[in-house]
Order: structure tokens, then sequence, then C-alpha cells
């Protein structure tokens, strides 16, 4: 099966994944509990392939077993949304204070539309398809517990390839976009908090202020990453928040303060020398200062590493059925994170961009992923759909 003959036929379903897209977007759920969510999906799938259900969190893995032996694809759905009150207008905007800021809804609908073409076909499919819908992608390291708890071989055979599809609002409507070796960066936090000596503000010689040594530390990242670290290579590292003291009062030096920074990076080499660097930076500060400190690295997700010749499949499958103008080489990769990179890590693949610019939206103006006034176009769905099927099919067709 070719991706065009797919593409047609998933744009008579077309209707019915944009009508289930929308459902899910009134049901939007957080984290690794997506109990309505699942049950929704669920009803679409259960009778497509056998479905083996996570053990602690509400994932599944649909088995599409095709009438021919061999190898198996691995296509991936995730499922969760963001605690964001929606903003965005739509008639079927979540009124519960989670939104599917980030078109997770839309994913969900691809991989449904993915999951019919390939049953409808699975008397031509050389081999099987695993198609995962996981929860927890939102920093909540989904895809690692799902490998933990033995997704890869839920079917006893490990995948050969895997595949993945992300839509973006800012992204010109049905382009697909993506790039060999790394697409999109590792990311985690840095958690510092500084402990001193509480006191009286007009003697802040008999305590220790933990705040200056702090600000001295912050102010010297930005030095510590350019001097230290190759522009080719980037290491991103931008504090997102600061405590210290209260607001109610000015004439305590505080015992503590904190700070929250995301770290982010293209290499296996530079995640670990930047947590290296900066936990050395915040140690030495705060002894020069004689106060203590804390440093802590939370569980980042890894670089998004996609596999060459599976790049140059995707690239070939789009630019023979839709034409040059609907794929885009990016020539650098993106800051965003993604756990799909954990797949990646197991399995040679491929994670692909889709554009799904609103109607009357510029992507120069358009409201970006994970903005609560985000609009996505979910004309795309079938395009998706058809493209992650015809990747199976390409792959088992070898």
């Amino acid at each position: 099966m070719n991706l065009a003959e797919l593409a047609r036929e998933a744009q008579a379903e077309l209707e019915s994944l944009q009508s289930l897209r929308r459902e899910l977007h009134q049901i939007p759920e957080f984290g690794l509990d997506l109990k309505q969510t699942k049950a929704r999906l669920l009803a679409e799938i259960e009778h497509l392939g056998q479905i083996v259900h996570g053990k602690t969190l509400d994932s599944m893995v649909l088995h599409i077993e095709g009438a021919q032996p061999g190898p198996t694809v691995l296509l991936r759905a995730d499922m969760d949304a963001l605690k964001v009150v929606e903003e965005s207008g739509e008639s079927f905007s979540s009124t519960n204070g989670f939104m599917h800021a980030c078109g997770h809804d839309l994913h969900m609908a691809i991989g449904v539309g993915a999951a019919r073409l390939l049953h409808r076909h699975r008397d031509k499919l050389r081999g099987n398809v695993d198609i995962w819908f996981q929860p927890g992608e939102e920093g909540h390291g989904g895809a690692d517990v799902m490998i933990e708890e033995g997704a890869l071989t839920a079917f006893a055979e490990k995948p050969i390839a895997a595949f993945g599809i992300h839509v973006f609002s800012t992204l010109d409507n049905g382009v697909f976009a993506s790039r060999p070796g790394p697409l999109m960066a590792s990311a985690g936090d840095m958690l510092v908090t500084f402990k001193g000596v509480g006191g009286h503000g007009s003697m802040p010689w008999l305590a220790k202020d933990p705040i200056t040594p702090m600000l001295e530390a912050m102010n010297s990242i930005p030095a510590l990453v350019t001097k230290h670290f190759s522009a080719f290579d980037p290491v991103i590292v931008n504090i997102g928040w600061v405590r210290a003291g209260d607001t109610a009062t000015t004439n305590v030096v505080p015992s503590e303060a904190s700070f929250g920074a995301t770290v982010r990076t293209f290499s296996d080499a530079n995640f670990k020398q930047i947590r290296v660097a900066l936990e050395e930076l915040m140690r030495t500060t705060a002894k020069a200062h004689d106060v203590d400190v804390d440093v802590v690295f939370t569980p980042s997700s890894f670089v998004v590493n996609n596999d060459k010749a599976a790049v140059a499949r995707a690239e070939k499958l789009v630019v023979e059925a839709f034409g040059e103008d609907r794929y885009i080489n990016m020539p650098q990769p993106i800051a965003g994170g993604e756990d799909f990179a954990s797949i990646l890590r197991e399995v040679p693949g491929a994670f692909i961009f889709l554009g799904a610019l609103a109607d009357g939206e510029s992507p120069e103006t358009a409201q970006s992923n994970h903005s609560n006034k985000a609009r996505f176009d979910d004309s795309v769905i079938g395009d998706g759909a058809a493209l992650l099927a015809a990747l199976a099919f390409d792959v088992l067709g070898e």
C-alpha cells in the first residue's frame, strides 16, 4: 500500500477522525492517569487487534497482526494534556482546567486513523504493527515507564523500526518536516537551594544571606555556557523561577533562597558536562559566601536522534505522494524536548513534524504549541494517519 492510496482512504475517514479529536479535546487529562481518554480510545480500537494495557499507567499497545509473517514496526501516539486553562475560542474547548495545547488530541486521532488503515489492509502486511497510545509525554516519562514495563516486547518481538508524528500550530498546514540526527533536545530541570542563616535585615553581618550567592551564581550561568560550550553544539540553561524571603516584609534575611532552570542539550557529551559544570559553579559560589547549597537534577528526556535511513524513507514517501513542497529538510534541531527519544534509543526510527496551522493564521503570528490560545487545523489528521500507516507498510515490504 502506497501513501497516495492510503491518503485517499484516510480522507474518507476524516470527518470521523475529526469528530473523535474534538471529543478528546473536551476531556483532556494530565500525566499518567488518563481514565476517560483511555476508555474513549479503547472503544475505537478494541476491535482492531490485540491490546496490552499498562501495569501502572493508562497506556495501551494495540497489536495488528499481518496475514504474512514478518517483523514488527512501532507507531506512537501520545495522549496527555497540559495544565493550562484554555482560551482558544474553539467551540469544542476544554473547560476542566487542562488543555490539549500541544496537539496530542490530533496525535490520538492520527493513531486511530493509522490503526484503521492497517487493520483494513492487514492481508497485505508482511509482519506486525504495534501502536502505542502513551500517557505522560509532557514531562512525566511515560515512554520510559512503558519501556520499563515491557511494552517493547509486549507481543514477544521487539520492533525493528519506530515512527511518531507531532503537529505544530505554527508550521504551514499539511507540511511534513524532519531531519536526520538530532531533531529535539534533551530536556531536564536543575533545582538549586542556597541555605544560609536567617537574621534581621538591619544587621546582615550577623546572618548568612543566601540571596547574594544565589544571584551571583545565576548571573554566572550565561558566561559558563558561552565560554565553555561550542555554539555549534548548543547548550541552553534558562532560569524559570526564583524564590526567596516573604513579600510581606523586607527587614528579614531569609535562611533559604532557591531557583529552578531548564537545562537542554543536543549531545550526550554536553548532557554530562553541563551538569558537572553547573554543580561546580553552585558549590564554589556557596563556599565563597560560607553558605550551603543543594543541587538537584531531575530525570531528563534524551536527545531525539533520528535514524538517517528512516528519515529518508519518510521524505521519499511524502514527496512521491504529495510533492516536494510538502516536505521540509530542517537545517537545525529545535530545543523542545520529547520522550519519543527513549524509544529511539531502543529502536531506530524517525520523529516527524506535521504543520497544523489554523485557517486564517500565519506562521509568524499564530499562537504556538503550549499556548492556552493555540489552535490546530485538524484537516491534517488524514494525511498524518496515512503517513504512519505507509511507513509501516514500506518497512515491512522490504
